[in-house]
């Protein structure tokens, strides 16, 4: 397989997906050079506190996404309790309260098929843990597009159902245990410095 030139990654996760983000977020260094996107499944009256808790954990800056809101290099951008999460074609970052996908707002599905759309085959996108079925669809779009696919191995999963309809969706190019994510994300997105 040729290397890929990545732009961007995003993230999906649920049940269990505290832990698991801090561990793939947390082996990236600060000069880590793309924007990560991350729908972490919360409650709709969730208080915005896991960005600032992954941000103390990890080298590089993790914060909750705001409206129009550019991309950066090195920075984790967490869907806000009750917004679906879109990346743009200008590569902004835009904020819906359309209608729930898979239950979920934000939705996994919503953010990686607006990012395939925005970085077609430039976009990594990563689905870990939890107990539903979102992100398969936003994965398979990815995939679909051209972009590098990963999925947590389900048996290291604490809740193994994202992973699982994510591999039954699309074929993937990685399935990985949880330690192994990050230091690929970080190998591909050092492959074009």
């Amino acid at each position: 397989m040729s290397p890929r030139r990545l732009r961007a990654v995003v993230m999906g996760a649920s049940a269990g997906g505290l832990e698991a983000l801090a561990r793939v977020l947390g082996a990236l260094k600060a000069d880590f050079p793309l924007p990560i996107a991350v729908v972490q499944h919360v409650s709709p009256v969730a208080d915005g506190s896991i960005p600032a808790l992954l941000d103390d954990r990890c080298r590089i800056r993790v914060k909750e996404a705001d409206e129009k809101e550019p991309l950066q290099p090195g920075t984790a951008y967490f869907a806000p309790a009750n917004y679906h999460l879109l990346v743009e074609q200008d590569a902004t970052l835009s904020l819906s309260t359309e209608a729930r996908v898979c239950f979920a707002r934000p939705s996994v599905d919503v953010l990686f098929q607006s990012a395939a759309v925005a970085f077609g085959p430039a976009l990594a996108g990563v689905v870990l843990t939890g107990g539903n079925e979102d992100g398969s669809q936003g994965l398979a779009a990815i995939a679909r597009a051209g972009g590098l696919t990963i999925v947590q191995a389900p048996e290291t999963a604490t809740a193994p159902e994202m992973p699982r309809a994510a591999l039954a969706a699309t074929p993937v190019d990685h399935v990985l245990p949880l330690e192994d994510i990050g230091p690929l994300l970080a190998r591909m997105a050092h492959d074009h410095d």
